[in-house]
């Protein structure tokens, strides 16, 4: 029974490590979208509202985004890895 206790923690626990992932990587796209706008365009492309630009626009903001998550829940693992070290 105890067994089945530990189990259950350890699923509840990879659960919430999931969900504050997904939570960090769409706050991170987020953020990069509202940048991202800030930029003029037009001094990279002829026709900044074109369909190309768009899409070049998002999967630079997908990719950037990625890249900041990435680097905030590194730093996240860090931090508790750490804290197991004083421990």
């Amino acid at each position: 029974m105890g067994n089945n206790d530990v189990m259950g923690d350890l699923l509840r626990m990879n659960g919430l490590t999931g969900m504050f992932s997904i939570v960090v990587e769409l706050l991170s796209i987020l953020l990069v979208w509202m940048l991202i706008r800030e930029v003029k365009w037009e001094t990279f492309f002829h026709f900044p509202n074109s369909r190309k630009a768009q899409v070049l626009k998002i999967v630079l903001t997908v990719a950037l985004g990625h890249m900041f998550a990435q680097f905030i829940l590194q730093y996240w693992n860090y931090t508790v890895m750490l804290k197991t070290f004083v421990e």
